[in-house]
């Protein structure tokens, strides 16, 4: 697979937000793009649902004024802070599509007749602040599945300055086949915004990501909610880790919080080279039948007085 030319810095942001408040909650991500800008990063990672907060009653209960639409206004003001810093970002918002077409009397999860579907999904804008990009969650949780949200159709990969760059969304990460699929398309490096509470979800953060990493041999970035939100008190840690699967960049509990390290080409290389995980001829070959064999089968009944005779 080719490699980039030169290296990326990536920064993963966190901060409390405002619920429900998209206005307030851009200019905190306009806020946190602009510092990391001033650390030289190319670009920034925002959690899931940073632009509402993980608010899911509150946004389905009137998603036409709290999901956004195509080309929304209430994104200008980060999109002019990306031009002005010549920064991308990733940022997590809930967002209304129109609607998708389905044969008649099977309407989708998330989809309202009239209203379209609503996704959780990441919004990606370029350097010059322009929408480059919308990736709609895939591996939606049960309980934002009976909220009314969508399971997004596919993945997405994006490009920067060499670097193809894979996008999931909290849960996708749970998945290990969901950042393989990312690697085998060609990607460098695996972002995700996310929801991880404090307890289970802090224990999950430390183990997931850096088993992806390690898995796929790419780096891995981790931006996610540090405070409370929704039924949720994020954990925060927002991270980048390795392609050996080494932590680069913490946040920790940090409010604001930036975690920046550096995407290097030559590092990749080297961890590649070492575990050719992505190159393996067995990642091509036919799947060959699937051998079983039983451990508790029956003793057999052996008369003692045949014990220890030819």
């Amino acid at each position: 697979m080719e490699l980039p030319a030169a290296p990326l810095t990536v920064t993963a942001a966190q901060a409390r937000v405002t619920a429900l408040d998209i206005p307030a909650n851009v200019a905190i991500a306009a806020t946190l793009v602009r510092r990391a800008a001033d650390r030289g990063t190319d670009l920034v990672v925002l959690p899931e649902l940073f632009l509402t907060g993980y608010e899911l009653p509150g946004i389905t209960a009137d998603p036409a004024s709290r999901a956004l639409g195509p080309d929304d206004p209430r994104l200008d003001p980060l999109a002019a802070v990306c031009a002005d810093t010549r920064t991308a970002v990733v940022v997590g918002a809930p967002v209304l599509a129109p609607p998708a077409q389905a044969r008649p009397g099977q309407a989708r999860p998330g989809q309202d007749a009239g209203r379209g579907e609503l996704y959780i999904s990441a919004l990606v804008l370029d350097r010059t602040g322009g929408l480059a990009a919308r990736y709609d969650k895939q591996h939606v949780t049960p309980g934002e599945r009976a909220a009314g949200f969508a399971s997004g159709p596919g993945g997405c990969t994006v490009t920067l300055d060499g670097w193809r760059l894979g996008l999931g969304i909290c849960w996708d990460s749970g998945f290990p086949e969901h950042a393989r699929a990312a690697a085998l398309d060609g990607c460098h490096g695996y972002l995700v915004g996310a929801m991880f509470g404090e307890g289970p979800g802090a224990h999950q953060r430390a183990t997931v990501f850096p088993a992806r990493a390690l898995d796929n041999t790419c780096y891995v970035v981790l931006a996610n909610h540090n405070s409370p939100s929704g039924p949720y008190r994020g954990c925060g840690g927002s991270a980048v880790w390795g392609p050996d699967g080494h932590l680069l960049a913490d946040a920790e509990t940090a409010d604001p919080g930036l975690a920046t390290a550096s995407f290097d080409p030559a590092v990749l290389a080297s961890v590649r080279a070492g575990e050719p995980v992505l190159a393996d001829p067995s990642l091509t070959a036919p799947v060959g039948p699937r051998r079983e064999a039983a451990l508790d089968r029956p003793r057999l009944s052996v008369a003692p007085s045949t014990l220890g005779r030819p």
